[in-house]
């Protein structure tokens, strides 16, 4: 699913592109690829959040942040000084200020009429603000835990989005369309699109299944064994918010279709790793031949997955740097343009992880091999 969202991004903003007509619908609703990332962000921290609580232990915050640290600071440094020192290497020549994009503030201060190098970080600024304080806000409920209490506060951050993006838009953005302002659409992306408190839907998604995982194994099991409906269900979720994005800055898309498209794909990551599933994936693909299909597809994904954070912070500026050094290709459009944009992209992603992102992996994991305090280890060494 990792591999999957990276790779429906990056055709999103590869668009330009001309690809083959194959991934024009794909290529469409890429955008989606980044609720699909928030989705597997809320169910994987989450869970790493709340499996201390099941030995009767509590998480470690300091090792927490620490761990994210180390995952998220050393190869997005390393990118923002190329858009600082390297002019060239931007996708775009207005970059808003350093200090925005040191304290992740880019999705609430952003210009981006002027300023759209590196505007992709926003995704980046949230998922920040989400391991800020989600951490806090397991801290706090865990102290008394109770069903209704939790079920209140899921209810509360999802009508919260659904009232503030539905505010935004009538009041804020509504005038601008009736008078057939163009700023319209900057100011959608501004106001709704980027800012991380109307963008909850996705992690809200991801963390509701941790907390079955965690806390309601039967329920959890009981979803498991029901892999081809989750599949179905999310599928059908999907297709509805899909319908309703077709004006991709409508009203009905930006109050439902936000919710609509986190749980239908919610349940897709559900389904992904229900044994219903698998096993029916094996069936399909039977025998050698499928055997040696399965393993090709997964080795595949697999590398995608690995070089995803990579990939999102570099593939912009590639492909920025392809149309400028391999133009005729990029402009030919169809598979000539797919293979030069997306091979760039992979072998400067590989670059970027061998050299930066992995090396401080394995220094975070040397670091963690003992815990920070007393009872924190489950926290320390969980990833």
């Amino acid at each position: 699913m990792r591999g999957i969202a990276i790779v429906w991004v990056m055709l999103f903003h590869f668009r330009y592109a001309h690809l083959p007509e194959v991934f024009y619908w794909p290529a469409r609703y890429g955008w989606m690829g980044v609720d699909l990332f928030f989705v597997l962000s809320g169910y994987l921290i989450g869970s790493q959040l709340m499996r201390p609580y099941l030995k009767g232990s509590t998480l470690s915050l300091r090792g927490f942040y620490f761990r994210r640290a180390f995952r998220i600071l050393p190869a997005y440094l390393a990118v923002l000084a190329l858009y600082f020192t390297v002019p060239g290497f931007r996708e775009a020549p207005g970059l808003s200020p350093a200090w925005q994009f040191l304290t992740f503030t880019e999705n609430f201060r952003i210009n981006y009429a002027v300023d759209q190098a590196f505007s992709h970080v926003w995704s980046l600024c949230v998922e920040e603000h989400f391991y800020l304080v989600l951490p806090l806000l397991v801290l706090v409920l865990m102290r008394k835990p109770r069903f209704g209490k939790a079920l209140a506060v899921i209810l509360a951050i999802l009508a919260f989005g659904v009232a503030i993006r539905g505010y935004i838009y009538v009041h804020q953005l509504r005038p601008l369309l009736l008078a057939g302002d163009d700023g319209f659409y900057l100011r959608y992306t501004e106001a709704i699109y980027y800012p991380t408190y109307t963008r909850l839907d996705g992690l809200l998604a991801g963390v509701v299944l941790a907390c079955l995982k965690t806390f309601r194994p039967l329920w959890w099991e009981k979803m498991m064994s029901s892999g081809y409906l989750l599949l179905l269900s999310g599928l059908l979720s999907c297709g509805c918010a899909m319908w309703l994005f077709l004006d991709r800055f409508g009203l009905s898309g930006t109050v439902v279709g936000f919710p609509l498209m986190s749980l239908g794909l919610g349940l897709l990551v559900a389904s992904s790793i229900s044994p219903q599933i698998v096993g029916g994936l094996e069936s399909v693909l039977p025998g050698a031949w499928g055997k040696q299909l399965r393993s090709y597809s997964a080795r595949s994904f697999s590398v995608m997955a690995t070089l995803a954070y990579s990939l999102y912070l570099t593939h912009k500026e590639i492909g920025h740097l392809c149309r400028e050094h391999f133009g005729q290709y990029v402009q030919a459009g169809g598979w000539s343009a797919f293979a030069v944009i997306f091979s760039a992209s992979i072998i400067a992603a590989t670059l970027l992880y061998w050299t930066v992102e992995r090396p401080f992996l394995r220094l975070r994991e040397r670091l963690t091999a003992r815990p920070f305090d007393q009872g924190s280890t489950q926290s320390a060494v969980a990833s």
